[in-house]
């Protein structure tokens, strides 16, 4: 913008001041318009060089762009000044408004300070307004929405030199710079905003990119698992219910797709794994369950849960892994089956025996005379009381507790068969059997054994216990059964055993005897057993030795 005429300054001029304002704030890019402010400063504004220094992250200034001389612009281009030492020329100097002049007589001192520069020596001016090379004048820019902008944050500073008319510039040109560089604020602010989106939205496409191929290595993880998967809602009135299922859980189950998205897992669980699912839905991990398949049978399967949780509105869906261990499953049943049976004839051994009856017992723990007085009044011992539970009571201000939740064991009384039923102890010893194995073999002996164990678990009821104690004894119990019914049963047990017996291609026979002992509470399982076999040795002698095996 040429000065010599002020206030008189031509239309064109004015003109091409507007078209420079246009044109910076229409740049594509940051560095576009940067570039734009530095060129019309010289276009429009009557200046040889200008450079826009603008405010790094760290507060330093760089020399973003410069325009009017090349060979100034690649010797400063792209170098940084320090804040301080921006500071510093910022408020020395003149003040013109928001711009600041520097004279030649001043700025001598910045002459060795680390801001990039540009100056040569020259004549004294020869008039009070020419001037001079050393002279420096600064165009602060801060951030739009103050005007005026000396309260806002600094944005930058453009630096011009060397007036085309080789004179200061008068109250029109410092006017029209300072316009210049509050709107050259607003475009750099608009370009900075501009990049900084076109970089978000980079940013979320790169991330939708990544989102879409996560979700597609998901789906493909998902379909084609060698194992289960499942996805179930949490909460709300469909919590558990199954959203989507792959083929491998589909083949598991012998359900399709659209029939699985009927249920939830609590639909599918095992009656007596309900609580395992639960518990496991709620708190994710792991658990072992079975799950029901098409045709009625159940499946033992690990399932192993993780809560997909939503940042807004926490936990929306569990992610159910499902893998078959059925094969596991029944490899450790049978281990568990032969720990505690007998290999032979597959009826519980002596230790699932001492098991059994020990869970059915419990042992009296009293002050000596507390109980027995109790003992007298019911007539029978205080852990029989009719009410058949554990209780409480008080003697010198201490309470003794009883055996809660427990339903005590009760023995009919010797001598009498008055009513009551109790859990019977039948013991059970072959006679004649030491003669099969010595006349006929082992194999013999074996091949009878495993008979009268069938025989046995035959004569008796569903929920009685048939256990092999060792050799060639075995043990019956059977709960509920008064001293008759207990007598009845080893009556037709024996009368069961002593029938022929095919072993090894020829007929043999064995007899048996019975010896019934009682359970109550009170004893030990040993103590039991020890009397049932005792009762047997009894019974045994008190027959003649050749009724004591049929044929």
């Amino acid at each position: 913008m040429e000065t010599e005429s002020e206030p008189y300054v031509r239309l064109a001029s004015l003109r091409q001041l507007h078209q420079v304002m246009a044109d910076m704030n229409t740049a594509r890019s940051l560095a576009d318009t940067l570039q734009s402010v530095a060129d019309g400063a010289v276009s429009a504004l009557g200046y040889e060089m200008a450079a826009v220094n603008l405010v790094r992250q760290d507060g330093d200034l760089v020399v973003a762009a410069f325009s009017g001389n090349s060979a100034a612009e690649s010797l400063i281009t792209g170098r940084v000044g320090s804040r301080d030492s921006w500071d510093r020329r910022l408020n020395m100097g003149e003040q013109w408004g928001d711009l600041v002049f520097i004279p030649h007589t001043e700025g001598w001192v910045l002459d060795d300070d680390d801001v990039p520069q540009w100056y040569t020596d020259g004549p004294a001016p020869r008039f009070e307004d020419e001037w001079h090379p050393s002279d420096r004048l600064f165009a602060p820019m801060y951030t739009p929405g103050v005007q005026g902008g000396s309260s806002g944050e600094l944005l930058g500073v453009i630096s011009v030199d060397r007036p085309r008319n080789g004179r200061r510039p008068g109250a029109w040109g410092r006017e029209a710079l300072q316009m210049y560089a509050f709107q050259a604020a607003i475009a750099i602010s608009n370009a900075r905003l501009r990049a900084n989106m076109q970089r978000a939205l980079v940013r979320l496409e790169r991330d939708q990119q990544a989102l879409r191929a996560s979700e597609e290595s998901f789906r493909q993880a998902f379909e084609y698992a060698p194992s289960g998967m499942a996805i179930a809602e949490m909460g709300g009135d469909q919590h558990g219910r199954i959203l989507r299922t792959n083929d491998a859980l589909c083949r598991l189950l012998g359900r399709p797709a659209s029939a699985m998205r009927r249920y939830s897992f609590s639909d599918l669980v095992h009656p007596e794994d309900i609580g395992t699912l639960l518990r496991t839905s709620a708190e994710g991990g792991r658990a072992e369950l079975r799950l029901g398949r098409r045709d009625g049978s159940y499946v033992w399967v690990s399932l192993r849960n993780s809560v997909v949780a939503d940042a807004a509105d926490g936990p929306r869906f569990l992610l159910t892994h499902v893998e078959d261990i059925e094969e596991r499953k029944r490899r450790e049943l049978q281990l568990a089956h032969r720990a505690s049976h007998d290999s032979l004839t597959g009826l519980p051994n002596s230790a699932e025996l001492r098991s059994r009856l020990s869970s059915r017992l419990c042992r009296r723990q009293s002050q000596p005379g507390v109980l027995e007085s109790l003992d007298a009044a019911y007539g029978h011992p205080a852990f029989d009381a009719p009410t058949g539970h554990g209780f409480d009571f008080a003697q010198g201000g201490e309470t003794f507790d009883g055996f809660d939740h427990h339903v005590h064991t009760i023995a009919p009384e010797d001598g009498r068969d008055d009513g009551t039923k109790g859990l019977a102890v039948l013991f059970c010893d072959l006679d004649g059997f030491k003669s099969i194995n010595d006349r006929f073999g082992h194999n013999a002996g074996d091949a009878v054994l495993i008979e009268v164990a069938h025989r046995l678990s035959r004569g008796v009821r569903d929920g009685d216990t048939v256990a092999r104690l060792g050799g060639d004894e075995f043990v019956i119990l059977a709960d509920g059964l008064g001293k008759a019914d207990a007598q009845d049963l080893a009556v037709r047990l024996r009368n069961e055993i002593i029938q022929p017996i095919r072993a090894e291609g020829r007929a043999v026979r064995v007899g048996a005897s019975f010896g019934i002992g009682w359970a109550h509470c009170g004893m030990t399982a040993d103590e039991v057993l020890k009397s049932a076999d005792e009762r047997m040795y009894v019974e045994k002698r008190s027959r003649p030795k050749q009724h004591r095996r049929a044929g």
